[in-house]
């Protein structure tokens, strides 16, 4: 795994976020994550409660060839 700054993440981020939600809604997304108390380790812990790791894979693997062509 490669290691990047901080404002890397922070870049690739946003991008990630305009790219999926459109310049509005990510800013949007970023209020609402700003303003809302969101504990992001427990949301991931519930997140997949119901999923086997072979069907988050399958999921994953799916969206990928969906989004890259």
């Amino acid at each position: 795994m490669t290691t990047i700054t901080d404002t890397e993440v922070r870049v690739r981020g946003m991008e990630a976020l305009i790219a999926a939600l459109g310049e509005v809604h990510a800013e949007k997304f970023i209020t609402l994550i700003m303003r809302e108390p969101f504990d992001y380790t427990e949301w991931q812990r519930t997140l997949w409660n119901n999923k086997t790791v072979e069907e988050i894979s399958k999921m994953s693997m799916e969206r990928r060839r969906n989004t890259n062509g």
